[in-house]
C-alpha cells in the first residue's frame, strides 16, 4: 500500500493513488494535470520517508476533475439589547482532484 501526506492549500491531506480528494480551490481548468511538490511523508510497502520539512525527490501527479462548492455554513450574529441581528451564509470553493500517481 502506497500513501503520502501532502501539504496543499494550508492543509495536510493523506492521499492514495486512484482516489479523489476535495481540496481548497486551485486555479486550474478541469482536465489539467498538476504536480504537488510539498510532500511531507511517503510510505511504500514497509519503507517510509519523512521530510524535513519536505521530500525533494517525490512528486504527486493529480488531475483536476471539477470545481465544486462546499457545505453551506450559516453565520448568525446577535447583539443583545441593541436590536441588531445579522445572518450571513458562506460556501467554500473547492477543487476535486484525482490522484493518478506518486513518483519517488
Amino acid at each position: 500500500m502506497v500513501y503520502a501526506v501532502i501539504d496543499v492549500g494550508g492543509n495536510q491531506v493523506i492521499i492514495e493513488p486512484g482516489k479523489f480528494y476535495d481540496i481548497n480551490y486551485i486555479y486550474a481548468n478541469p482536465g489539467d494535470t498538476i504536480n504537488f511538490k510539498r510532500i511531507l511523508f511517503l510510505s511504500k510497502s514497509n519503507q517510509f520517508k519523512v521530510g524535513m520539512p519536505c521530500l525533494s525527490d517525490v512528486v504527486v501527479k493529480a488531475k483536476v476533475l471539477r470545481h465544486i462548492k462546499g457545505k453551506k455554513l450559516t453565520i448568525f450574529k446577535v447583539k443583545p439589547k441593541k436590536n441588531s441581528r445579522l445572518k450571513k451564509g458562506h460556501r467554500q470553493k473547492l477543487t476535486r482532484v484525482l490522484v493518478e500517481d506518486i513518483i519517488s
